[in-house]
């Protein structure tokens, strides 16, 4: 889908009528149809940014994510980058000199605002260049239904029971001993995927971090560099071969070949015990009738590690219109906008003050957010910083699948080529 054309201003870029300024803004399409469209939001917020800045005017083009990130770079290569991008990435863009920092556009309020996790994740040099948008965390999905068919139940129960306690307790799963002992439970009651672990082309690498965190390793080592072949990581691969896609636990489809949307349509059908997954897959089960629980993803060995983040990003391009872009992003971090963006599309605020307010349950947004907010500010996100990133993550969305692969494929010799080609992009 598709939506486009100005939603508000006039005029050509730069000094129109009277001296009037007209800000250019590109931004990505949160909504599933013409109708949930984030176009009304932007709307809005341009409208009520004009009424109390006479003399400047907001001009906002929505388009859909398949297309919103190339567009920007035609139109940056063309010479006519909009002035504010809501898109995937900055890294590109501040590298090259494009982009004006944070501390060139936003009041110290605004600036200091951000939660520490996502303002750091948009900073190159300790200068922040990207700021966030949006974020959103994952949660460990599963189906109570088959759960309860299979005589899983939380670890408690038969002591709450015998005292009369809650008989519905939710499953509480610490490490991945647990999942494992929950999945052959599942496939022994005939389940057809006890947990699916989408690894195809979609968003391996998101599926991917969410385990190597888990199993105390990562992307990135504490200095920040590419560290893909640690032995944590080689660990965590490993039992993902050996113990789940080993003992067929992961389905008929191979990690390799199912996408996340697969995972989440055969979750919605009751076909999947577990799986990790983000808020969008809440109304999607309930719209299908699947009554499932959500937990904190398990540990490898039970410690408490970071949790994945994912943000999206915002970037102010060298234009020319510096002081009316920072006070447009000012506008647009203000907590009560910030909190009926997130609470429309059901995704986590990235400032302090939108937060507190999700967390105290005003701004309208659903109370079970409240699990995935949790994790965000301690969470860990891709090395969006790194302008080597994109052309890593696509090759670990190629090869990563690989890795779990039956002998004489091996979990090492993958991760260990992925990193050289990583270390080599980063080098470049």
């Amino acid at each position: 889908m598709t939506l486009t054309g100005a939603l508000t201003g006039c005029g050509a870029v730069g000094l129109g009528q009277d001296n009037e300024v007209t800000l250019r803004v590109v931004a990505a399409d949160y909504g599933d149809n013409p109708q949930n469209s984030s176009a009304g939001w932007w709307k809005d917020l341009a409208t009520g940014f004009e009424a109390a800045n006479p003399g400047v005017k907001v001009e906002v083009t929505v388009l859909s994510w398949s297309e919103v990130d190339a567009k920007v770079a035609e139109m940056v290569a063309a010479g006519k980058a909009p002035d504010i991008a809501q898109i995937g990435a900055y890294a590109d863009y501040a590298a090259d000199g494009k982009l004006y920092s944070a501390d060139e556009l936003l009041s110290v309020r605004t600036e200091a605002d951000f939660l520490a996790p996502l303002a750091d994740a948009g900073t190159i040099e300790r200068v922040q260049y990207g700021m966030p948008f949006v974020a959103s965390t994952r949660l460990l999905f599963y189906n109570k239904k088959l759960f309860a068919d299979a005589g899983i139940t939380g670890k408690d129960d038969a002591m709450d029971d015998a005292k009369g306690g809650d008989k519905d307790k939710q499953w509480a799963p610490k490490t991945w001993g647990d999942l494992e002992a929950a999945a052959k439970k599942l496939k022994a009651a005939g389940v057809q995927t006890p947990f699916a672990v989408p690894l195809g082309r979609e968003e391996a690498q998101a599926e991917t971090m969410m385990w190597l965190l888990a199993g105390g390793g990562g992307y990135t080592d504490a200095d920040e560099k590419y560290a893909l072949d640690s032995p944590a990581n080689v660990k965590t691969v490993g039992w993902l071969r050996d113990t789940l896609q080993g003992q067929g636990l992961t389905g008929p489809v191979e990690p390799a070949k199912l996408n996340r949307q697969a995972a989440f349509d055969a979750f919605s059908r009751g076909e999947v015990g577990m799986l990790n997954g983000h808020p969008t897959l809440m109304k999607q089960a309930e719209a299908k009738g699947v009554s499932y629980g959500m937990v904190p993803l398990p540990t490898v060995d039970g410690e408490p590690r970071s949790a994945m983040g994912v943000a999206d990003w915002v970037m102010a391009f060298k234009n020319g219109h510096r002081t009316e872009s920072g006070k447009f992003l000012d506008h647009l971090y203000a907590a009560e906008n910030v909190t009926k963006f997130t609470g429309k599309y059901g995704l986590l605020p990235v400032t302090t003050s939108g937060y507190r307010a999700m967390e105290a349950g005003t701004g309208g947004s659903d109370p079970r957010l409240r699990t995935f907010l949790q994790a965000l500010p301690n969470s860990r996100l891709y090395p969006v910083n790194k302008k080597s990133w994109a052309g890593v993550s696509e090759e670990i969305k190629q090869r990563i699948g690989t890795a779990l692969q039956p002998a004489p494929a091996s979990p090492a010799r993958t991760l260990e080529e992925l990193a050289s080609a990583a270390r080599a992009a980063d080098a470049g």
